[in-house]
């Protein structure tokens, strides 16, 4: 027994997908078609990640391909979203690492604009993208006030170009808004235009895009987890008590069964502070251990320690980021962090890719040893 490409184009010309009004043939959604005798393996391909029509197209498709092909066909149907098959805005974008914190004035955006840099001083190619709606901070501290991002037409329509800085691609709210203007906008507006500056803009090749959200837990979250393909997730957090009870809070969206998505670690922020004459010196002004032992309960890991140092609030300021000065002890503590980020986003793409190999054939070998 065996089929040809024809036969199955046809067959799947009868599955529709319902947001669309059309087949999944007609909207490009087949990808990866393969024909080996009487077994047939092909790819449905999907906007956006987790989406909920995803299982129900699949199963449409296995029925009518047997249907039509009989019940002698081996079907094999895996479920991609456009970024994990290549296509779309964030197509060559290979992972997405969302920075996020529990509460507000932990020194989020400061970690993940240091983060970026030192992921970028690996080789790595990066962007970086602005998604605290309503608080802004990256034109600040990449000195780019009062810039604007420029368009270009592509296939009809207007996409974004982000500003590059420090070998970083970058997108904020932040270029679009008056500096000194409230922007109030209802949750739904906030995840839209979100949307817009993942898919309308021209983002290109990137080995890591890191998100600094919103603190908290909130619409523009669940927009960007359940609507964008996250490798993972860092919290960043300060050692005391009341900011890890946040942290908690923090940790368990991202650990939903509705959203899944894997915490890459902890990062604590402001953890001691030793003075200028005497380095040697830790005052831990905040308390002490907090970020390893809410790493240690979540089983996860404490990616680093950054101290309060006068230099890293000047230098965003400035915009200037610390982590571009390689003199400096701050900037080996961001190094440091990047380099266990990179190894984490590893392990989790074998396991992930593991995973797939499992849902696809349930009899194959899947050790990573």
């Amino acid at each position: 027994m065996s089929f040809t490409k024809e036969q199955i184009i046809e067959s799947l010309k009868k599955v529709l997908y319902f947001p669309k009004g059309t087949n999944v043939v007609d909207l490009d959604m087949v990808d990866r078609l393969e024909i080996e005798g009487n077994k047939v393996s092909l790819a449905l391909i999907y906007p956006q990640a987790n989406d909920k029509n995803a299982h129900i197209v699949k199963d449409a498709a296995e029925r009518t391909l047997k249907s039509d092909l009989g019940e002698g066909a081996e079907i094999s149907i895996d479920t991609l979203s456009e970024q994990e098959a290549g296509r779309g805005p964030l197509g060559k974008v290979k992972n997405i690492i969302a920075i996020a914190s529990g509460k507000g004035g932990v020194g989020k955006s400061t970690v993940a604009s240091n983060l970026a840099i030192a992921l970028a001083k690996t080789g790595a190619k990066v962007g970086l993208l602005d998604a605290d709606i309503y608080g802004p901070s990256m034109p600040i501290m990449f000195g780019l006030n009062g810039e604007r991002p420029g368009a270009k037409e592509e296939n009809g329509k207007t996409k974004i170009i982000p500003i590059e800085k420090y070998g970083i691609k970058m997108l904020s709210i932040g270029f679009f808004i008056e500096a000194n203007k409230a922007l109030m906008w209802r949750g739904s507006m906030a995840s839209n235009a979100l949307g817009q500056l993942f898919n309308d803009a021209i983002w290109g090749e990137l080995d890591y895009m890191v998100l600094d959200l919103p603190p908290g837990t909130g619409d523009i979250h669940l927009t960007l987890v359940q609507g964008f393909p996250v490798t993972g997730a860092i919290i960043v957090t300060t050692p005391q008590n009341v900011a890890l009870a946040d942290v908690r809070k923090a940790a368990d969206m991202f650990k939903n069964d509705s959203i899944k998505v894997p915490l890459l670690g902890f990062i604590e922020n402001m953890s001691y502070f030793s003075p200028e004459d005497a380095p040697e010196k830790k005052y831990h002004i905040f308390g002490q251990g907090g970020g390893q032992l809410v790493a240690n309960e979540l089983n996860s890991e404490l990616l680093g320690s950054i101290p309060i140092v006068e230099a890293i609030a000047e230098t965003g300021d400035s915009g200037v980021p610390i982590a571009l000065d390689d003199t400096t002890a701050s900037a080996a503590i961001f190094k440091g962090i990047a380099e266990k980020v990179i190894s984490n986003v590893n392990k989790r793409n074998i396991e992930l890719e593991a995973t797939r190999i499992v849902q696809i054939d349930p009899n194959a070998n899947c050790s990573t040893d």
